[in-house]
């Protein structure tokens, strides 16, 4: 039998190191990002649900539907599978010379 414990769109997290509201932290295969800042050694909370604009590349287009990950070397999402981590799905088409996409985060 499981407990419920809440809707999970978020989880505890305490840094070791101060982390800025926006940023996207990586713990394991689960990627969450900051909606406030945290101080270190501090509990907190990351995200890991929702709908985010995540910096992207220009020069590369994202379709809405696309598999989104995280490249954490160049901060920044990607489509590119290999190396990086799943964020979600892009819910809003994003061209070329778009620096962002807006992803629906889903894991």
């Amino acid at each position: 039998m499981a407990t419920f414990i809440h809707d999970g769109s978020s989880i505890d997290y305490t840094p070791g190191s101060a982390v800025t509201a926006g940023a996207v932290v990586i713990q394991g295969e689960l990627v969450g990002v900051a909606k406030v800042d945290i101080p270190a050694n501090t509990l907190g909370a990351l995200a890991v649900d929702g709908i985010f604009d995540f910096p992207k590349a220009t020069g590369s287009a994202i379709s809405v539907g696309a598999l989104c990950y995280w490249d954490a070397t160049n901060q920044r999402a990607t489509t590119t599978a290999s190396g990086n981590k799943l964020i979600g799905k892009c819910v809003k088409a994003a061209a070329d010379t778009d620096t962002t996409v807006r992803v629906r985060m889903s894991q």
